[in-house]
């Protein structure tokens, strides 16, 4: 029994030129949207980033020292066929989109990439010192919980 053959993923030099990508791609820019962001320099703008991250599908990423807010989610507009439901009518922020620069062949490395809001809280402690100690009961200035206690030990 032969094994099956994973399709060849063709980069984007190996196309002719003027050859339109979107028609070989899974439509990756209709995924997700990403914004850029403040770099947080504080505490509380870090806390900001944490509340960003508590969100369903939310990350942030640093690239070329520029923070930004990256949103999983699909365009309701993009069809099973990878293709737009309203072309024609499309934002003008998707007629701007060309495939010069886009990320049909990027592998999605980031310079520094934050899932989740212990991430961000670890990143800030790396940068500031950790804010809490383990007796501390918060502070009035953070929307932070209290460091919880640990478990007790049971016999």
């Amino acid at each position: 029994m032969t094994a099956p053959t994973l399709p060849i993923r063709l980069k984007r030099d190996q196309f002719p030129k003027g050859e339109n990508l979107c028609e070989h791609c899974t439509a990756k820019c209709c995924h997700y949207f990403a914004l850029p962001i403040d770099q947080p320099v504080n505490r509380k703008d870090f806390d900001y980033v944490r509340w960003y991250l508590l969100h369903d599908r939310a990350t942030v990423f640093i690239e070329d020292e520029n923070w930004y807010l990256l949103v999983h989610t699909t365009c309701k507009h993009l069809q099973d066929d990878h293709r737009c439901g309203i072309y024609d009518n499309r934002p003008q922020i998707c007629r701007d989109y060309t495939t010069d620069e886009c990320e049909f062949d990027d592998d999605w490395c980031y310079e520094q990439y934050f899932e989740t809001p212990e991430q961000i809280d670890e990143y800030a402690d790396a940068l500031f010192g950790p804010q809490f100690q383990p007796s501390d009961q918060g502070s009035p200035d953070s929307i932070r919980s209290r460091r919880p206690s640990g478990l007790p030990i049971l016999n």
